[in-house]
């Protein structure tokens, strides 16, 4: 029976892990070949976890942003349903009739019974099954049946909200242990917790509309908003950080931004970012090769040139060492300065001393 499956959801928002064996549970009751779950902000799917051809159907819709031409979850909001339907009782015939049903065609699907589910954190859950056409139409009573579960959904949906915002909190506060400003902003890129020390970096991470962080400096904020992005949207997303100049009345910092993740089955809590602030200040301590490329891509031949010249070395000296010419050594730095956002050579090499703090 199906309310078997409502021990299985709610272990699934503590162990995400055990979201596909829901899927493949309901999918096998309902008669269907197989499941999603997809998470939209507003209309824009920023998670998605997908059994068997429902995988393969959902990875063609997102490709190359396909889903911008679905017209379902508009419809939804201007008629929210509360619970499962079927797909052909629900949308109007325009909006099935799209290049979305085409794919599913494709792949041999055909009918799908499904819902929507807002959460807390203003995102929207979307669950569906698909049926194989040869296997013919959902049996009469599914919906009411699915209905037990949509509750269970509901309130897993919370329980794994609440339990993203303890560990934002946890991580925020450890960091101000160190000594480390510090916030995590949701899936959605705004705000979910931050520490008192990031109040003494104000100046520096801005607040922006909807709860967001930004950098005041047009060029440092356009490379923070990219990396948020790409932590919020993929799930193998790398840190980054971002190096932020001195000005008159602040000193120069770095930066990070780092994906906070529990497991690519993690529907519900999906994506964190954690942005910390370090400051930067001159050290007699040159960070590791490893360390430069991994802070600000730098190339090989890049790093070992800002490494010597972080070890005190002049250009000329550098380029001597790297075996490089002059002209070379001066393409290299022009590089380096455009990826660490310094212009002088006595900044960079402050920017890069400071860097071994982290």
């Amino acid at each position: 029976m199906l309310k078997d499956v409502a021990d299985d959801i709610y272990e699934a928002a503590f162990d995400p892990e055990r979201w596909p064996r829901v899927i493949d549970r309901i999918s096998l009751h309902s008669g269907a070949d197989s499941g999603a779950m997809m998470v939209f902000d507003n209309i824009r799917p920023i998670r998605s976890l997908a059994t068997g051809r429902s995988a393969e159907l959902w990875a063609q819709v997102s490709q190359a942003g396909r889903w911008k031409e679905d017209g379902r979850i508009p419809f939804f909001f201007g008629n929210p349903l509360s619970g499962f339907v079927v797909a052909d009782a629900y949308f109007p015939p325009e909006i099935l009739g799209d290049g979305t049903l085409e794919l599913a065609h494709a792949l041999g699907l055909d009918q799908q019974v499904g819902t929507i589910i807002p959460m807390p954190t203003g995102e929207l859950v979307v669950f569906i099954l698909n049926r194989l056409r040869e296997d013919g139409r959902f049996g009469p009573g599914l919906t009411r049946e699915l209905n037990g579960l949509y509750p269970h959904f509901a309130r897993s949906a919370y329980l794994a909200a609440r339990l993203r915002m303890e560990r934002a909190l946890s991580t925020v506060a450890a960091l101000q242990a160190l000594g480390v400003p510090a916030a995590v902003l949701s899936a959605k890129g705004r705000v979910m917790a931050s520490n008192a020390l990031i109040e003494t970096v104000s100046h520096t991470l801005i607040p922006l509309a909807f709860g967001g962080l930004g950098l005041p400096r047009p060029a440092a904020n356009k490379l923070l908003q990219e990396a948020i992005m790409a932590a919020q949207g993929d799930q193998a997303a790398a840190a980054r950080s971002i190096p932020v100049p001195a000005e008159a009345d602040r000193p120069a910092m770095i930066v990070h931004v780092v994906p906070l993740r529990r497991s690519a089955s993690d529907i519900f809590s999906g994506a964190a970012t954690l942005i910390a602030a370090v400051t930067v200040s001159a050290s007699r301590l040159v960070p590791s090769l490893q360390v430069l490329m991994g802070l600000f891509d730098l190339t090989p031949a890049e790093v070992k040139l800002a490494a010597a010249l972080a070890g005190g070395s002049s250009l000329q000296e550098a380029a001597a060492q790297s075996g490089i010419r002059k002209s070379t050594a001066r393409t290299h730095l022009d590089a380096i300065f455009r990826k660490t956002g310094t212009t002088r050579q006595g900044q960079l090499v402050a920017l890069l001393k400071g860097a071994q703090l982290v």
